[in-house]
Order: structure tokens, then sequence, then C-alpha cells
């Protein structure tokens, strides 16, 4: 199966997956708030917003279900992809004992061969039907999504980037502030590959070219996503998932090839020596804004789009949004690579909503000898993207519900002896770190001990409390977790979502007396804390004053009440950082 994102509205409308919204709708908050309440319901579905005060009609959370991302795959269940890894996996890397067995893997060599994307030169590709001459980023449908914003995002692009002495492409994804038709911030961390490629173009004092797609088949966006291992073509990965041959065009300004499906290209350049401009605030998929920083300016020299495109957004903030269920399938496609590359043992990986991809990660492990646990734990912190978590629990194989992780915790985790601590990198939004993209780590054993791990038995009242400052308890529990006064600690979902992000391990976690004690209160304004503490995300009054009164005329069925009024008394105070 082969789309375009046209081809994909149809596909989604026919499956009764899309909604489309003829309503005028604001691109400024107006459509966040819309779509957070929809991907928030037991309903969710794509939107098209058809009328943006533009030319162009805005995709939003076409990847914002299970079923979604599957179709967007070209696939009915994402098992198909992993099962299809397996074999592949199996077969190339299975010992051959004659010459005749080593000459049967090159029908699957060849088959591979397919997969490669292709330049090709045509005379009038999709992506470039129309050309601005003068490139406004006005003209297009840019979302402010949070009223503390720092101002509108591109928050769906395909950047492409070249090793300045491989020429190997990368394909990431990278927000974009827009600060006028023709100058945006690029905000890639210092461990992505566009990062280091800009490094290279640095020290060799070089002009790096950027192109900017968005849209296109959606496999594109899926793959640049994923965490791809280093110099693993993304469009390599986008002909395997397809079985086709990704084609690729030379842009108009820039010596880069794109897609030639692409709705969008925003051609440009960044110039290392250009002084790095003030990027952000932005509200992040951890629920938090992300602070101001200073990122590279990328200057725009062409844009040009296919007749009828569509713009393709997304948004992120309080889980769930439509980024978890593209991290869900990313954990469910790349589990078997990870157990034959990695650690054998592992049989399923679990990163829950609460846990924003990067703060909690349950494992669990056919676990054969003592201290297996942590050996996973260390070799999941040490491969690709996993290096960033925060928190990992070790459960045997079959444990895997919220439910069967918690009785493994009460039955077999002793908080002093089963708890393993370390340090290492973090994901640079994380918030709670004393010093940024850099901190603690845990792992908690919850797996059957041999003998050799065993301990003396000890009675707890619980597996676990959450309690407020001011309300302590003390009865015997195996964890006991603090929160700020005012905090529902009766909201299990809520409260695992705060613990992950307000902890540093090295800081916030201690055992006494057998009981691990996490401080998950808010650090803003402590004396050993230096860093400023962002604010939660929520929708202004305003904002949701005006859907509530739009509502009716939307056409999206039932009313459904802001998702902000659960979280606004987290809210601190005015602005994207607490006082």
């Amino acid at each position: 199966m082969y789309f375009d994102l046209y081809n994909y509205i149809e596909y989604l409308e026919a499956k009764n997956e899309l909604l489309r919204i003829h309503e005028p709708v604001n691109t400024e908050l107006e459509i966040t708030e819309i779509v957070d309440r929809i991907s928030k319901s037991g309903n969710s579905k794509a939107l098209l917003f058809m009328n943006t005060g533009t030319k162009f009609p805005v995709l939003i959370n076409a990847f914002g279900s299970d079923k979604r991302v599957a179709y967007a795959l070209g696939i009915n269940d994402l098992n198909e992809i992993s099962k299809e890894i397996d074999s592949l996996f199996g077969n190339l890397s299975a010992p051959r004992l004659n010459l005749w067995e080593k000459l049967k893997v090159l029908p699957t060599l060849a088959y591979m061969a397919n997969w490669f994307p292709k330049v090709v030169k045509m005379k009038n590709p999709s992506c470039q039907e129309v050309v601005m001459t003068s490139p406004r980023l006005g003209d297009l449908p840019v979302l402010k999504c949070w009223p503390y914003d720092g101002g509108r995002f591109i928050t769906l692009p395909l950047v492409h980037t070249k090793d300045v002495e491989t020429g190997l492409r990368n394909v990431g994804m990278y927000r974009l502030q827009v600060y006028d038709d023709v100058t945006t911030g690029m905000h890639w961390h210092r461990h992505k590959t566009g990062a280091v490629h800009f490094e290279g173009y640095r020290k060799a004092g070089k002009i790096m070219p950027v192109a900017v797609s968005l849209g296109g088949d959606p496999v594109y966006t899926w793959c640049a996503a994923a965490p791809l291992p280093e110099n693993v073509d993304e469009y390599l990965f986008a002909g395997f998932l397809r079985k086709k041959s990704v084609r690729l065009v030379k842009c108009l300004t820039q010596d880069i090839e794109v897609p030639e499906d692409s709705d969008f290209v925003i051609e440009g350049y960044i110039d290392p020596a250009d002084a790095f401009i003030s990027e952000g605030p932005f509200g992040d998929h951890t629920g938090f804004y992300s602070l101001q920083d200073l990122y590279p300016k990328m200057h725009v020299t062409c844009i040009t789009h296919r007749r009828g495109a569509v713009y393709p957004a997304t948004i992120v903030g309080i889980p769930p949004q439509e980024d978890f269920y593209i991290s869900k399938s990313i954990e469910k496609i790349f589990l078997k690579p990870i157990q034959m590359l990695i650690a054998p043992e592992i049989r399923e990986l679990f990163l829950p909503q609460e846990g924003v991809s990067h703060n909690i990660a349950v494992v669990s492990i056919n676990k054969t000898y003592p201290g297996q646990a942590v050996k996973v734990a260390n070799a999941l912190w040490g491969a690709g993207q996993m290096m960033f978590c925060k928190i990992i629990v070790a459960v045997d194989s079959g444990a895997y519900s919220v439910s069967s992780i918690f009785n493994a915790i009460y039955k077999y985790w002793n908080p002093s002896t089963d708890t393993c601590f370390s340090k290492g990198p973090l994901d640079i939004l994380d918030h709670a770190a004393r010093q940024p993209g850099f901190g603690g780590k845990m792992c908690i054993d919850a797996t059957k001990k041999f003998l050799e791990e065993t301990h003396a038995p000890e009675p707890f009242a619980s597996t676990y409390v959450f309690c407020n400052e001011d309300n302590i308890p003390t009865a015997k529990t195996k964890m006991l977790v603090i929160f700020d006064k005012g905090i529902d600690v009766s909201d299990f979902e809520t409260c695992l979502w705060l613990a992950g992000n307000n902890i540093d391990v090295s800081y916030d976690c201690k055992i006494e007396n057998n009981t691990l004690i996490v401080d998950a209160r808010t650090k803003a304004g402590r004396k050993d804390f230096l860093r400023p503490w962002p604010n939660v995300i929520c929708m202004n009054d305003e904002t949701v004053n005006l859907v509530d009164e739009k509502w009716p005329k939307l056409g999206a069925g039932e009313f459904i009440p802001s998702p902000s009024l659960k979280y606004k008394h987290l809210v601190r105070n005015e602005g994207a950082e607490t006082d």
C-alpha cells in the first residue's frame, strides 16, 4: 500500500477515522484546544480543519490512536512489522554452514535492494508544483499551541541535513519557531544527528544546507520520529515498510533531496557564524513548558508546495497526546532488534503514557540468573534513546498490566536490597535535573529472587503511598511519594505523571528504614535547586470559553469539556516559568 497525504486522508475518512471541520478556526490556540479535547476523549479521530484563515487546511491527530498509526504504516496490526523484522534479522544473521546455505540469502539481499531511496529527475515534481519566489512562512497555517509559547511553531517537520564530510543524510524531527517570513529557530538537542551535522559545518567553516519537508506519505513522518541507529537512512526504512523505494528530488536552492510527494518544502541554510537565537518557551510533551534557550537560526531561501497541499501539524502537552501513540508503536516495532542486539531476555517493554517516553519504563524479562534485572537495566541505559530513561522497573515475563506490575513490586521488591541507583544522561527537557541533561537513575528490581538475592522478609502495610507534604502517614510502606499541598493524591495517573517529571533520582529519592522515599514536590525557589522551574501547560480561560461557545458548530459530536479544567490548579502563576 502506498499513500501520499491526500490518499491517507481519504483512507482515514473511509474508515470513519477522520472528522472534517468547516467552521472557521484560529491557528493561535483555538486548534490546540479543540484537538486536546478530542485526543483525550474516548472517541479520538484525526481532524482536518478546512477553514484556517489561509489557503491550506490543517491535518492533526492523524497518528492519535494505535489503529491510525498502523494505517499510516499500511498495515492492520503493528505485530505484522515486528514479525517481519524478526524474520529479516533471523535470515540475515543465521549461521551459514556451507556455500549453498550462504547463497540462499542472496534473494533476500536482492529484495532489500528495492527499498533503497532513489533520486529522480522530473520536470514538475509534485512538491514543486507551486514555487514561492519570495518565501513567506506567514502564508502557512503555523500553530501557536499554548498561551505562553514564544510564538508560532512548525511542529511536524522532517528536517533534512547532510554530514559535511560523508554526505550521509539524516531526517530528524526538530521543532521550528517562526520569527518572520524567512527566519526560524532550529530546536535540536546536542545528542541529535542534526546537531552533530551542524557541529561538523561549524568546524569546517561552511554554510549548512537544510531542507524541511511537511506531509507526503505519512510513513516519512513516522520514520523521522523513530530512533533509528546512526547512519541508517530513514528513507531506507520507509522503503522497507512500503516495500517500495522512496523517490527523492533535488531542492531548488539547496544541495539536498526531499521526497517528491511532499506537501511543502522549506529550503534554507544555517550559517554557523550567526549568533544563536532565543527559542521558546514551548508547551512540550512532558506536560510542562520547555523554557527559553539558544539555538541555531535558519534562513529560508525558498518555499515550494504541491497544489492542494495539506499542512500537517501536531500538538504535545499533558498526556495522552498524539506523540504517545507514535512512541507506543516504536516501542513495539523495535522490541525485536532490542532483544537481538542488546538483551535477548527481554520479553516486553512498556512505556506508560504518564512517563512521557523517558521518565518511566517497565521491562519484563525471562530471568535465569541472579542480578539479571540490573544487567538489563544497564543494557537499556546504554541503548540509543533509552539512555534518557530515568526509572526502570523490571518484572518477570507475564507481568504486564498495571495491577500485575504493582503485585510484583509488592511480592518481590525489597527497597534496601533490590533498588539500584545510577547516574547518566537525561533528556534535555527534564526540568528536575540539577544539571541540564544529567542526573540520577533508578532500577526497581521486582523480579522473583534467586537464593543468592533473597533477604529476610519484613512486613509492609502497602506497596506505595501517595501523600501530601502536610499529611505524611506513619504506617510502614515500601514506597512513600510526597507531593505538594493541594495535589489530589487519589488521582493515580496525575500523581505518576508529576512524580516522573519532578524528581532527580540522585537528590529526591532515598531509602530510610527500608522505605523508598520520593520527593515529588515542586522545587521552585528551594535553595538546593538553582535552575528555573517550568509551569504546567494549560489553556487560558478566554480560549476555553470561545471553544465552549463554538462547539455546536464544529460537528464534533457531544460536548467535551476542556482537559485544562482538571489541571488548572497546578498552574502556579502567569507565564511559562514559575515564580
